[in-house]
């Protein structure tokens, strides 16, 4: 588990495709100062376990579906990436709760400055849009952050958007300062609005089974009489 509070801005030294997964080498100094092999680092947002290490740096295995769903397929030797070690208990959980399971990827739409903050609009996949909401939580590239807008109900699925504002500190903390429009991010929603959806879903499955099997029994009844 993870807070969405970056540590380190890491450097990507290497990328080396294995098959249908890669290894991605990272230098992260502060990460690997206590870290040792197979503990967890959150690298853009992406839970990856730790397979070698050196002073200065790690490597860890990406698989094909965390290629495909995430940003990190797009990585290039020299990009910097957000990082943060796994949490601990009796750490401050400055944040909110993040697994590093990727939900998805968005785009930078467009950016509005500020004298010293910025807002930035991000688009959402339709499937995520319900469970992004007015001053809720999201994590973008691993960084905890506060939902500042939401598309109007009525937008079209396509067109769903989100926006936050980030302060001096997580412009220049994290890789979200060197944004440019267009630019690949990933995306985690509120683990705890993942887990309403699905209990609302199997909810409404089981009183249209309930319904269902009442209407049978009615049917049945009918008959006999």
């Amino acid at each position: 588990m993870f807070t969405g509070i970056i540590e380190e801005r890491g450097r990507v030294l290497a990328l080396d495709a294995e098959g249908d997964s890669a290894r991605i080498t990272v230098e992260a100094p502060l990460a690997v100062s206590d870290a040792r092999r197979g503990d967890s680092i959150s690298v853009d947002g992406v839970c990856l376990t730790v397979v070698a290490q050196t002073p200065e740096g790690f490597t860890a295995d990406v698989m094909r579906q965390t290629l495909m769903m995430s940003s990190l397929g797009r990585l290039a030797v020299g990009g910097h990436v957000n990082l943060e070690r796994a949490a601990r208990v009796g750490d401050r959980l400055g944040g909110h709760i993040v697994q590093g399971h990727v939900d998805g990827t968005g785009r930078l739409l467009a950016t509005t400055p500020g004298e010293a903050w910025r807002i930035l609009r991000f688009s959402l996949p339709a499937d995520l849009s319900p469970l992004v909401v007015d001053r809720g939580s999201i994590t973008v590239q691993g960084v905890s952050l506060t939902v500042s807008a939401v598309s109007p109900t009525d937008t079209a699925d396509a067109d769903a958007w989100f926006e936050v504002s980030l302060i001096p500190e997580t412009l220049t903390a994290t890789t979200l300062g060197a944004l440019e429009v267009g630019d690949e991010v990933n995306l985690e929603t509120d683990v705890l609005a993942r887990h309403v959806q699905r209990m609302l879903a199997l909810d409404a499955r089981g009183r249209d089974d309930r319904g269902r099997d009442d209407l049978a029994r009615d049917d049945r009844a009918g008959v006999r009489s």
